[in-house]
C-alpha cells in the first residue's frame, strides 16, 4: 500500500465567480483517520466532491495511491453524505441488495456481507422494513452499513454521528476504529472537534478556499500551547496566588464544594519563567496534589484560526 492513499497538489476549483478551492495541498496517510475541517463554505464539500469523481478539478494534480485518480477508483471509496440519500420506500435488505450490486458486489456476496452487519449490529427485525419506517437514528445505521458493505478502500465519513443517541454514537466510533485497524483509509469530515480530538491521527484545516492548517492531531496542539497548566492544591487561596508573585498569572479557579481549602486553579506563565521555579515556590506554601501542563482543545484552535472578527487569543497563540 502506497504511504498515502490520496495525495493533493495545488488543487483549486471555482464555480463562475466562485473560487471554491486555491492551491490546495496536503497528503491523506494510508490507514489512518483524517480529519477534514472547515467551517461552512470553505470548500470541503467541493474537495469530497472531486475525489468522488461527481465533479473535476480545474487545475493541480490528486493521487490515488500512486496514480492520478480516475473514475475505475470509484469501486474502492465508501462516502456517506451529509445529507443521505436512500430511496425511502423501499425495504431495507432489498435497497442493500440494489446498491451493493451498482458498487460491483456479485448479489450472494451482498447477501453474506449483509447478513453479517444485521447480526453485528443486531437488526435482523429491520430485513423487511420500508426506510421510511424507520427513525433517523436507524436509517442512519443503513446507511452505514451501504458505505462500508463492498468493503472500500477509502471510507470518506461527512458527520457520520448525526442523528445519533451517544450509545449508538458510540458503536459507529468502534466501527470505524475498528475498520482502521483492518486497514481502511477514513476521512472524517465534522463540526464536533472533540470527536475528531478523540478518533482522528491527522488534521486539514480549510478556510476561504485554502488549507490553512495541517499535521497531525497532537502535533497542532502542542504548536498551539502556551504554557498554561492546571494544579490541583489544598491550602489558603490568597496565599497561592501571593506566591505565585509576577511568574504566573490565575487564568481559573474551581473551588471544592466540600472543603473550602481545596481547589483546582488554571495559571498561564509569565515570560522568562519555567513551571519549576513555580512549583518551587508554592510547595513551602501550600499541598500541591497533581499538575499538569493544558494543551489548547482543537475547537479552541478552530476558532481563532478561522476567526475574522476577534483578536486572536493570546492563550492560543501558537509558538515562535
Amino acid at each position: 500500500m502506497a504511504a498515502n492513499i490520496l495525495s493533493f497538489n495545488n488543487v483549486s476549483k471555482s464555480y463562475a465567480d466562485k473560487v471554491a478551492l486555491k492551491g490546495v495541498t496536503f497528503d491523506i496517510p494510508s490507514n489512518s483517520i483524517f480529519g477534514l475541517l472547515g467551517p461552512n463554505g470553505a470548500g470541503k464539500t467541493s474537495l469530497i466532491r472531486i475525489v468522488n469523481q461527481i465533479t473535476a478539478a480545474d487545475s493541480g494534480k490528486i493521487l490515488f495511491g500512486k496514480e492520478p485518480i480516475n473514475r475505475d477508483v470509484i469501486s474502492k471509496i465508501g462516502y456517506l453524505p451529509e445529507e443521505r440519500g436512500m430511496y425511502k420506500k423501499m425495504r431495507v435488505e432489498e435497497q442493500l441488495l440494489y446498491l451493493a450490486q451498482l458498487k460491483g458486489l456479485k448479489r450472494s456476496d451482498a447477501k453474506e456481507k449483509i447478513h453479517h452487519w444485521f447480526e453485528k449490529f443486531e437488526i435482523e427485525n429491520w430485513r423487511r422494513k420500508r426506510i421510511d419506517e424507520l427513525s433517523k437514528g436507524m436509517q442512519q445505521k443503513v446507511q452505514f452499513i451501504l458505505t462500508v458493505l463492498h468493503e472500500p478502500e477509502l471510507l470518506i465519513l461527512d458527520e457520520p454521528f448525526t442523528g445519533f443517541d451517544p450509545i449508538n454514537t458510540e458503536l459507529i466510533k468502534s466501527e470505524i476504529l475498528e475498520l482502521k485497524k483492518k486497514g481502511v483509509s477514513i476521512i472524517f469530515s465534522t463540526h464536533n472537534m472533540a470527536s475528531v480530538e478523540e478518533i482522528c491521527d491527522e488534521i486539514a484545516l480549510i478556510d476561504k478556499s485554502r488549507v490553512v492548517l495541517n499535521g497531525s492531531v497532537k502535533d497542532i496542539r502542542e504548536q498551539y500551547k502556551n504554557n498554561v497548566y492546571e494544579i490541583s492544591f489544598q491550602g489558603n487561596m490568597v496565599t497561592f496566588a501571593n506566591t505565585l508573585w509576577t511568574g504566573a498569572q490565575i487564568i481559573e479557579t474551581v473551588k471544592d464544594e466540600d472543603d473550602e481549602h481545596m481547589a483546582i486553579v488554571k495559571i498561564q506563565l509569565n515570560k522568562g519563567f519555567l513551571i519549576n521555579d513555580i512549583l518551587k515556590a508554592l510547595v513551602q506554601k501550600v499541598q500541591i496534589f497533581s499538575l499538569q501542563e493544558v494543551l489548547p482543545s482543537l475547537n479552541e484552535i478552530f476558532i481563532q484560526t478561522v476567526s475574522k472578527s476577534s483578536e486572536p487569543d493570546q492563550n492560543l497563540a501558537p509558538k515562535e
